[in-house]
């Protein structure tokens, strides 16, 4: 089933996907600058336990996750599964 938008629809789900690229990328951005910053500390300074592989793992899970959420959300729920939510909630409003 094809669902049709209107250009204001297109113009939205657009917008959105754009928002969603720009948060990942600010998100690189930060952990780009703050990691090695952090390697940096932990080298410095407590050289003997590297305790800096444990924020950078975690922010990096986190990463991975925003940048799929962004650029190809059909890995995590399926093909066209916000459509197709959208037209259930659409369904129920009807009855």
């Amino acid at each position: 089933m094809k669902t049709l938008y209107t250009e204001e629809q297109k113009y939205i789900r657009a917008k959105k996907k754009i928002e969603k690229m720009k948060e990942f990328y600010w998100s690189l951005f930060a952990f780009l600058i703050t990691m090695p910053f952090l390697i940096f500390l932990n080298l410095k300074f407590s050289p003997k336990f590297q305790w800096f592989w444990f924020p950078m793992i975690g922010w990096g899970i986190g990463l991975t996750f925003h940048a799929l959420g962004a650029f190809n959300h059909n890995l995590l729920f399926g093909k066209n599964w916000e459509d197709r939510k959208i037209k259930e909630f659409m369904d129920k409003d009807k009855i």
